[in-house]
C-alpha cells in the first residue's frame, strides 16, 4: 500500500524490477558466451590431439596398426583420467585407444567422410558420463591398399564444469556489486528527478506558513504548468477573497442604514409610551445586528490562506494604542511582554479582530491591568491576554465563546468578542483557551501550531 502511494518507491520497485531481470539476462547471456569460449578453447586443444595422432599413425609389413608415440597428457595414461583417444581402422577392423579408456570403446555416431573435416559430437561415455567429441576420417594407402582410418579424441565434460563454476561464482559477485551501484545510481537520479515536486511541496509549506504568497517559476519546464495553474488557483482564490469581502462590505451598508432607522424608530416609540412594542422590536434590532456582525466577521477571515508573517509585538502596540483612547482602555495599564522578534503566520487583519475582541473584553473587566505575552515553543505558538478581573467560573469558560452569548447581560457588546475570535482561530487551526490568571482574572489563551514550513 505504501509502494502503491509513493512515487518514489514505485520508480525505485520498478528500477530493482528492471535492474534483476537484466542481471539475470546479462548473467546467463555471459555464462554462455563463456561456455562456448570455454568449448572452443578445449575444441582447439583436442584438434591438437587429434593432429599429433593422425601424423603418429604407422602400419608394419603386416598390416598392423600403431603409433609411433603417443599424446603426451598424462590423463591419457591414467584410467577413466577424463580425456580420452581412439583409433579404429575401418578396413581391417583394428582398433587402438588410450589407457584412460581401459576395457571401453567411444561409441561414436555415424562414420564420417574422409572427405570431410573435423567433425564435433557429443556422446555418452564411460560411467554415463558426457563426452565431447572431436573425429576426422582418413584414408591411408598401405602396400597399395587404401586403409580408411577414424581417429577420435573426447573430452569429459566434467573436466571444465569446475572452471564453468568458478566463472559462475566470479559473476555473481561482480554483477552483484553492479546491481548495487547501478541501484544507488538509480536512486540517486530518481531523488534528483523528484527533487522539482519537493521543491514544489515545500514552496506550499511556505505559501500556507505565510512565507510567501507565489510559487517560483523558475522551475523545471515538465513541472512548470503544474506551477502556473498552482498560482494561477492560488491568484483566483485571492480575487475570490477580495470579492467576498467586498460584498461583505456592502451587505454591511446594506443593512446598517435599516437597523440605524429601525433603533431610531424604537427610542421614538419608548418616547410615545409603547415601551412593550419598543421593547420587542429592540430584541428584534439586536439579534439582526448580532447575525451581521457574526457574518460580516466570517466574511473577513482568510481561512488560513496564504499571508505573510504578521510582528506580534508591533499589532499589539498598536492596538493598545488604540484602546487607550476608550473609557475602558483609559482606566487600565496594558503591559506589553511580547518577544519583539517574534511572528505569527496569521494574516494581519484577522490577527487583529482577534487580539482586539481580546483585549477589548480584558480591559472592560480588568481592574487595573492587561497583560498581553507570548511564547513559542516545539510545536505551537500561544499568545495570553491576562485580566485581574473577576474572571470566569469553568461553566462560564465552557460557554463564553458560544454564539451570542453574553454573561455580562447589562454590559455592552452583543457577546460576539469571543465567538469571532474562536472562528478565526479555528480557520488557522488554532485554539482558544480559557483559564485562569495568576491574580484571579481571566487568561485568554491562542495556541498556533507549528506548521513544517514555519519549523524549518
Amino acid at each position: 500500500m505504501q509502494i502503491a502511494r509513493s512515487l518514489r518507491l514505485r520508480l525505485l520497485a520498478f528500477a530493482v524490477v528492471v535492474l534483476a531481470a537484466t542481471m539475470v539476462l546479462t548473467g546467463l547471456g555471459l555464462t554462455a558466451l563463456f561456455t562456448r569460449h570455454l568449448e572452443r578453447r578445449v575444441g582447439q586443444e583436442l584438434d591438437t590431439h587429434l593432429r599429433q595422432l593422425i601424423g603418429a599413425v604407422r602400419f608394419d609389413a603386416e598390416g598392423r596398426m600403431s603409433l609411433m608415440r603417443e599424446p603426451a597428457d598424462p590423463r591419457f595414461m591414467r584410467v577413466l583420467g577424463g580425456l580420452y583417444w581412439q583409433v579404429e581402422d575401418r578396413t581391417d577392423d583394428q582398433f587402438i585407444a588410450s589407457r584412460s579408456l581401459w576395457n571401453e570403446m567411444l561409441a561414436l555416431p555415424v562414420e564420417p567422410s574422409p572427405q570431410g573435416g573435423v567433425e564435433v559430437s557429443r556422446i555418452t561415455g564411460p560411467r554415463n558420463s558426457i563426452l565431447i567429441v572431436h573425429e576426422r576420417a582418413i584414408v591411408i594407402a598401405v602396400q597399395g591398399v587404401d586403409r580408411l582410418i577414424r581417429v577420435s579424441v573426447a573430452i569429459d565434460r566434467a573436466e571444465i564444469e569446475p572452471l564453468l563454476a568458478g566463472f559462475a561464482r566470479d559473476l555473481v559477485v561482480a554483477l552483484g556489486i553492479l546491481s548495487t551501484v547501478l541501484l544507488a545510481g538509480f536512486a540517486i537520479q530518481i531523488r534528483a528527478g523528484l527533487k522539482p515536486l519537493y521543491t514544489v511541496r515545500n514552496a506550499l509549506g511556505d505559501i500556507r506558513s505565510g512565507a510567501a504568497t507565489r510559487l517560483a517559476t523558475d522551475v523545471p519546464e515538465e513541472v512548470a504548468p503544474l506551477v502556473e495553474e498552482i498560482n494561477a488557483l492560488l491568484a483566483a482564490q485571492e480575487r475570490e477573497l477580495g470579492r467576498a469581502r467586498d460584498r461583505a462590505a456592502d451587505l454591511a451598508h446594506g443593512l446598517r442604514t435599516p437597523l440605524t432607522a429601525l433603533a431610531g424608530d424604537v427610542r421614538r416609540l419608548h418616547d410615545r409610551g409603547e415601551v412593550s412594542i419598543a421593547r420587542d422590536i429592540s430584541e428584534i434590532v439586536q439579534s439582526m445586528s448580532r447575525h451581521v456582525d457574526r457574518e460580516l466577521a466570517r466574511a473577513r477571515i482568510r481561512h488560513g490562506g496564504p499571508g505573510a508573517a504578521t510582528p506580534l509585538a508591533r499589532t499589539v502596540d498598536d492596538l493598545i494604542r488604540t484602546l487607550e483612547r476608550t473609557p475602558d482602555g483609559e482606566r487600565v495599564r496594558f503591559e506589553n511582554t511580547v518577544p519583539t522578534e517574534m511572528k505569527v503566520t496569521i494574516d494581519p487583519q484577522d490577527l487583529n479582530e482577534m487580539l482586539g475582541n481580546l483585549m477589548e473584553n480584558a480591559a472592560r473587566h480588568a481592574q487595573s491591568r492587561v497583560r498581553i505575552s507570548a511564547a513559542t515553543g516545539k510545536d505551537a505558538q500561544s499568545i495570553s491576554v491576562e485580566d485581574d478581573g473577576p474572571g470566569l467560573q469553568d461553566p462560564e469558560r465552557a460557554t463564553a465563546a458560544l454564539r451570542g452569548v453574553k454573561l455580562d447581560i447589562n454590559g455592552p457588546g452583543a457577546g460576539l468578542g469571543l465567538a469571532i475570535v474562536q472562528d478565526i482561530a479555528n480557520a488557522y487551526n488554532a485554539e482558544l483557551k480559557l483559564g485562569s490568571a495568576e491574580p484571579g482574572g481571566l487568561a485568554a489563551e491562542i495556541w498556533i501550531p507549528l506548521t513544517h514550513a514555519a519549523r524549518r
